[in-house]
């Protein structure tokens, strides 16, 4: 089967193929996956971000990272990498999301599309392979990331980016259960920087809807967009006894939800980035606004590889903050998106859970609907 040829799709030369149900695009640059369209009935829903200057010449220094912003893009080590790790000193979110990808294949069978990608890394010599599958009449899109030849720790993660609807609340934001919730421990942008935010430096909380606030009292981070002009991030931590983590978002108006299933094992934490045009210097000049970044991690929080190998907060209490890699014995990171059509008076995703087939969405309202996912492959077992 010939592979998908080069095409510049949203300023980036892209891979693309498709199934029955999902279109999608890979960015060489980067591995960012965008645009993605997912079938909703008759119609075709696109839920992921496209930084709104893909198209625009930008200025020399601009990260590569954020040239290709889009969509998911695999990170590691994740985070800002501002601090070097025992002589390592890595770009923002790894060379994973900076650098250039090689496309190795492109599987075809009856039921499944697979799109082979590799990058070997230079900083903390390795190898990560990148596979995303497609499979008929699955609105869903699965990828695999397997990380061999490196040793020691690191911090690894998805970076999924959701554009909403610009009517405020047009999301509803849920996941499965948290042992811990927590504000970024420091400012995440101040006015000096020509950046802001709402929320309450290093707050701990236990419910999205009562986050403290920086200048007082609480608000809601289920409901999306919201306190516009300003960005803020926060992570929660799930409970490893679960057998499957999730996150989802509830757009009724469009009848359908969006959602992400992760072994929580491997993947502790999801960081909600709340990007509503808070950032005032290029090239998000305040233009960034109504994104959800919804990024499954083993991290503390976005520091980066030197904040989240060595003792931390979160390490201290022996929640991970890393894996280990060893360099004969590949490391592979699996991870579910897709999205399903919902009835009306399906208001939010409350639960979850293995269904024959797939999963089953169940509403806080009691409204059902089943989606057909190949859940053996968190496992890696498909």
């Amino acid at each position: 089967m010939s592979a998908p040829t080069l095409q510049t799709i949203r300023g980036q030369p892209s891979w693309s193929f498709r199934s029955s149900h999902v279109h999608a695009s890979l960015t060489r640059l980067g591995g960012h996956l965008a645009p993605v369209s997912f079938r909703v009935g008759h119609t075709m829903v696109a839920p992921l971000s496209v930084a709104p200057w893909a198209e625009e010449k930008l200025a020399p220094d601009t990260l590569p990272l954020l040239r290709a912003l889009r969509g998911d893009f695999f990170c590691a080590p994740f985070g800002g990498n501002a601090t070097p790790w025992r002589g390592e000193k890595h770009p923002v979110h790894g060379e994973t999301a900076g650098a250039m990808w090689r496309l190795r294949s492109f599987e075809k069978s009856d039921a499944r599309r697979t799109l082979h990608a590799s990058i070997d890394t230079t900083i903390r010599r390795g190898h990560v392979d990148k596979y995303v599958t497609l499979i008929e009449g699955h609105a869903a899109v699965y990828q695999r990331h397997v990380l061999s030849g490196a040793r020691g720790r690191m911090c690894v993660g998805h970076h999924a980016m959701l554009k909403f609807p610009d009517a405020p609340g047009s999301g509803v934001i849920s996941t499965s259960a948290f042992e811990r919730g927590q504000v970024f421990p420091e400012a995440f942008e101040s006015p000096e920087n020509r950046g802001y935010q709402s929320l309450k430096h290093g707050a701990i909380f236990r419910a999205l809807d009562r986050v403290p606030l920086l200048g007082g009292g609480t608000t809601d981070l289920t409901r999306y967009p919201a306190r516009k002009g300003f960005e803020d991030l926060v992570m929660l931590t799930a409970d490893a006894k679960l057998p499957l983590a999730w996150t989802a978002v509830t757009f009724a108006r469009g009848r359908h939800v969006w959602f992400a299933l992760r072994d929580p094992r491997l993947l502790r934490h999801t960081i909600l980035w709340i990007s509503n045009g808070g950032r005032h210097y290029p090239p998000w000049s305040g233009r960034h606004t109504a994104v959800l970044g919804i990024e499954d991690v083993t991290s503390y929080f976005h520091y980066g590889l030197a904040e989240s190998a060595r003792a931390n907060p979160l390490s201290r209490r022996g929640i991970p903050t890393t894996l280990t890699l060893y360099p004969k014995k590949p490391t592979a990171i699996n991870y579910i998106m897709a999205v399903a059509e919902i009835p009306a008076g399906f208001d939010r995703v409350a639960a979850i859970r293995a269904a024959p087939g797939g999963v089953e969405l169940v509403a806080a309202s009691g409204k059902r609907v089943r989606c057909a996912v190949d859940l053996e492959f968190l496992s890696g077992r498909a």
